[in-house]
């Protein structure tokens, strides 16, 4: 049974999902924090494909004495509330096999947002003037990920390393100006490599994923986002239930800006982000006709956090892999 469950996880992948947060010219980027970290985010080593329903839902705000670049707006006293849905379609194609250890697939997250905002705003660069309390809401296409390039590297029957470029491309709309955003009308580029061990005699979990966002700039705002890092951990038993497996144990990520902002757009300086965050998870994986059903739920609330939300987001991830 365990190794089951093994068989499953090495062929399941999460893509990251491309919902905007909302200090986006501030620090935050595209990829969502703690939405890859765990055994079902792994690349396919056999011919599969997976389709995929992702969902969170994220309520924060930012610290009424913090002031935030949003879409050339100096926005204050923010509050975010953030609901998406993003579909993920998955390739591993008969000829991913390269050599007696790696493996090729590639990968598409096409997302839908509904996002409110509320904050005390100005115009960017203007140290006094009026400030005005809005409130916004849109929701439609989200910021589109691609996944052109995604390997997986089998060392043993319970370790994985996988290697992915991802590609956020400026899909939603955008308009300065605007509190609020389906998207956040530049490039990102996402190079991101994960170690995932999970043992299938004794069904220990033991999970890590880097990444990296390097941004190219907004045209409308002449803005230049820097560098992002971010750092995912999990570490859950498996073990058999209901005739199928399930999985509990806890999940935690690292969220920086490591290089300042730049380009005229930028007034607030280097303005850096950073958010920790921490909680628990749990899975279930089932045969389901001839596919694989695999459903995972995360909630993950945030702390130490600077410059961006602070808050909480539920994660629910349901797929199927088709052989």
């Amino acid at each position: 049974m365990q190794t089951h469950y093994l068989n499953r996880a090495l062929t399941l992948l999460l893509a990251a999902l491309p919902f905007p947060a909302i200090a986006e010219e501030g620090g935050s980027g595209h990829y969502f924090p703690g939405s890859m970290s765990s055994f079902v985010d792994g690349v396919p080593a056999a011919e599969a494909v997976i389709v995929r329903l992702n969902a969170l839902t994220y309520d924060g705000s930012i610290d009424a004495n913090v002031t935030v670049p949003i879409a050339g707006l100096a926005a204050a006293n923010v509050d975010v509330d953030l609901t998406g849905l993003g579909i993920t379609a998955l390739w591993r194609p008969p000829f991913g096999g390269i050599g007696e250890h790696w493996s090729y697939a590639m990968a598409v997250t096409v997302p839908v947002v509904d996002l409110t905002v509320k904050a005390d705003v100005r115009q960017a660069g203007q140290s006094g003037g009026p400030v005005v309390r809005r409130s916004e809401s849109v929701n439609g296409l989200g910021d589109i990920l691609l996944f052109p390039v995604m390997l997986n590297y089998n060392v043993s029957d319970a370790l994985n390393v996988n290697f992915r470029l991802g590609i956020y491309a400026p899909t939603g709309d955008y308009e300065k100006g605007k509190l609020a955003n389906e998207g956040k009308n530049f490039w990102t580029y996402e190079p991101e490599v994960a170690v995932i061990y999970l043992n299938p005699k004794t069904g220990i979990e033991a999970s890590g994923f880097l990444g990296f966002d390097f941004n190219t700039e907004n045209d409308a705002t002449d803005y230049q986002s820097g560098t992002q890092g971010h750092l995912e951990l999990t570490l859950a038993q498996h073990f058999p239930l209901w005739g199928g497996g399930a999985g509990a144990g806890v999940s935690a990520f690292w969220y920086e800006q490591l290089e300042g902002d730049s380009g005229t757009g930028a007034t607030f300086g280097d303005f850096k982000a950073r958010s920790f965050g921490v909680g628990p998870v749990v899975s279930y994986s089932h045969k389901l006709g001839s596919a694989d059903f695999v459903a995972e739920f995360k909630w993950l609330h945030e702390f130490e956090v600077e410059k961006r939300p602070e808050g909480d987001t539920l994660f629910l991830k349901a797929m199927l892999k088709f052989q």
